[in-house]
């Protein structure tokens, strides 16, 4: 087994997490509920079942959510080719890898739209493995697809490190005992990170990367 880095990707490394905000709070609005943006975007990072648990609650009427979730992907589906990287993406998956560590991305995107994800951020040739939502039958704050992640990999859990935007990464990454870095770029505070349980927090891929030698990743090299 070897040493590496498990990525979240939106809101982590690619700039999606407003946009999938806007693409839920529209869905809602079709199905008739109006839940503000600033609600919506707390929950961002969980699995689609999990949000509309966490925004409507677990007694709604659930005929209405495959729906929801086939809105919310085509709204979502019409920024596919306006996407952006957040700033250094790519050249911190580079410096992870020629640092001899495994790069995992460990993303819940479905397949389609992980590989745009991956066109994105431009860095193909330094990817380990990258998991997609069909790798977990639970999405976040449940560990599996850190496990699945862990598993494609043949990374030791016991030789990682996670790096997330959210809260829920943070409580995924914990429920393995792998410590995780938290980035604010997806719009979650610092003290609401290291609240959850982030070993240390950055403002972005580039930040982490100015301070990659003295972060959590390179304790990984001794």
């Amino acid at each position: 087994m070897r040493s590496g880095v498990l990525l979240d990707v939106d809101g982590t490394l690619v700039d999606t997490t407003y946009l999938h905000a806007v693409a839920w709070w529209e869905a809602l609005r079709q199905r008739g509920v109006d839940v503000p943006m600033a609600t919506i975007h707390r929950g961002i990072g969980m699995g689609s079942d999990k949000l509309l648990d966490h925004l409507l609650g677990e007694s709604r009427d659930r005929d209405k959510d495959d729906e929801s979730t086939t809105a919310h992907d085509v709204l979502y589906g019409a920024w596919w080719e306006r996407l952006r990287p957040l700033p250094g993406a790519a050249d911190l998956l580079r410096a992870i890898a020629d640092r001899g560590l495994a790069v995992v991305l460990a993303s819940s995107a479905k397949e389609p739209e992980l590989e745009q994800l991956r066109r994105v951020i431009g860095a193909d040739e330094v990817i380990t493995a990258a998991t997609s939502s069909s790798d977990a039958e639970q999405s976040k704050p449940a560990p599996d697809i850190l496990q699945a992640a862990l598993d494609q990999s043949d990374v030791d859990p016991h030789a990682a490190v996670f790096v997330g935007d959210s809260v829920w990464d943070v409580q995924a990454a914990g429920r393995l005992d792998i410590p995780c870095i938290g980035l604010t770029c997806g719009g979650t505070s610092a003290d609401e990170l290291t609240e959850a349980g982030a070993v240390a927090v950055y403002d972005d891929p580039a930040a982490l990367l100015a301070a990659l030698d003295d972060s959590a990743i390179a304790a990984l090299l001794k």
